[in-house]
């Protein structure tokens, strides 16, 4: 090395001495030898004397390095390996298939489209059904409110009336997402026409509990005479029950309904022609992954799953996983940070923390926490604090709240699939003691944090999306398709 600098010339032999001292960020590293050309002439007799190693160096990759080496090299090798691996099976994909897309919609049959753009549009009658419902709730809380501050009373009065407004709203609330689910099980047969209506069904029939939960404890709030929060004051209750009030929540990108919510200074038209575009993009993507890459690699599995050939399934299971994961990733994208962005730009909606790093997950809990926070903002106020007011303990009330979700899951699988075969709900339910599990992992750091985030990603990759597709997949085959 020595050699090397010297043979430079002065500027470039400085410029090459700084970048070796910054990329190792030692200061007590110095060349002492040879520094310059007549040095070397000076002292050729004796150059073989140099000392080269003249203090004590641990190897960089060492726990006992004086500093911690970047890997953004290795980092970049696995994003290549990444790229070649699936580009050889992109390769061989269509050297096995060709092309498999399709244009012509005829696997979409016109019963089911009619029914489902039907039902499509009919599920939000339930929420208005509900605005109805709290229409008549104002107008008794405006009396037992003036009948308060006349008798200086802060009860409410009107609990038998309370509970019949209860009761409608449950029957509303019962009918909003029975009637969905059971069209959609008995009417619609196609799985994806089936699913976004089940999706749809099940967000509004969410929604429509958030608002009536809600208005009833402003309704209470209002009643008593109590604070609510500063932000509720521009549009307190009762006059947040009007239909505009309504229809905003109806289309904000959240599961909880707040008389009012932060609101962005103005609308970036180039920023929601963007999140479009990608949300269209993604959307393509995701369906020629699917119809391309996916089914086929099911329908093969068909085979080994049939046989009960394990050594093969477990193949199709890993096999599986790679394209899974990356159509999850498009997906969640394409939903999470495109169209939610490019809804909440086009209401002017503020509050956009829709997900947090959840990628950097050092427990299962932490994911379910940070992934989605629109389902989980809704559990946490609707399910998890109100149990803890009523004096459950935490890990009682996260199991009423996997139990529910588990449920959800069930029915936004099961139902378009035309099978509820439980494997979503069992999902759903193992995530409790993989919770307790790596819940100590929070806790820790260093390499602790690393093995928690790679358990994470093993139950979320190699186990949990690849078994519960192929389950449904199979289950419908048997049903309907080649192994019925």
């Amino acid at each position: 090395m020595d050699f090397e600098l010297a043979a430079m010339p002065d500027s470039t032999r400085a410029r090459s001495s700084t970048v070796a001292m910054s990329s190792q960020e030692l200061d007590s590293f110095k060349i002492t030898a040879i520094s310059t050309t007549s040095e070397i002439q000076g002292r050729a007799k004796y150059i073989h004397i140099h000392a080269t190693h003249a203090k004590s160096r641990p190897s960089t990759l060492s726990h006992d390095a004086i500093c911690t080496p970047s890997f953004i090299g290795f980092r970049n090798l696995m994003v290549i390996l990444l790229i070649v691996a699936n580009l050889r099976l992109v390769i061989e994909n269509f050297m096995k298939y060709g092309v498999l897309i399709k244009l012509s919609g005829a696997e979409f049959r016109k019963d089911d489209i009619q029914m489902g753009a039907m039902l499509y549009f009919l599920i939000p009658v339930h929420l208005f059904v509900g605005y109805l419902i709290e229409m008549v709730a104002s107008k008794y809380a405006r009396t037992a409110e003036a009948f308060n501050k006349k008798h200086n009373k802060k009860e409410p009065k009107l609990r038998a009336a309370w509970k019949w407004i209860a009761i409608a709203h449950t029957i509303n609330a019962t009918l909003s997402l029975g009637i969905a689910t059971g069209t959609v099980y008995f009417r619609i047969h196609h799985p994806m026409i089936g699913s976004l209506c089940q999706f749809h069904a099940a967000i509004s029939w969410l929604k429509q509990l958030s608002y009536v939960f809600t208005n009833r404890d402003l309704r209470d709030a209002f009643i008593e005479g109590c604070t609510t929060p500063e932000l509720y004051s521009t549009c307190a209750y009762p006059r947040n029950i009007t239909l505009s009030n309504l229809c905003y929540f109806w289309w904000a990108p959240t599961l909880v309904y707040q008389p009012v919510y932060p609101r962005s200074a103005n609308f970036r038209l180039t920023f929601f022609l963007k999140r479009c575009g990608e949300t269209i993009g993604l959307s393509i993507a995701i369906w020629f992954l699917t119809v391309q890459y996916a089914a086929p690699l099911l329908t093969n599995s068909l085979a080994a799953l049939g046989s009960v050939d394990i050594p093969s399934i477990l193949e199709r299971l890993m096999k599986l996983s790679t394209i899974s994961l990356i159509i999850w990733l498009a997906g969640f994208f394409a939903l999470f940070q495109s169209f939610l962005n490019a809804l909440a730009e086009l209401l002017r909606f503020g509050d956009r923390e829709f997900y947090t790093d959840w990628w950097n997950s050092i427990s299962v809990g932490r994911y379910w926490r940070t992934w989605n926070k629109p389902v989980n903002s809704f559990m946490r106020r609707h399910v998890y604090t109100p149990l803890l007011a009523q004096g459950w303990k935490p890990s009682h009330a996260s199991m009423v709240v996997f139990t529910f979700s588990a449920i959800l899951h069930e029915l936004l699988v099961g139902v378009p699939t035309h099978n509820i075969i439980g494997v979503a709900f069992a999902g759903m339910m193992f995530q409790i003691p993989l919770v307790a599990m790596t819940a100590p992992f929070e806790r820790m750091s260093g390499q602790a944090s690393a093995i928690g985030n790679a358990i994470f990603w093993i139950s979320f990759v190699l186990v949990g999306q690849p078994l519960c597709i192929m389950g449904y997949f199979v289950s419908w085959h048997i049903k309907f398709g080649k192994l019925k």
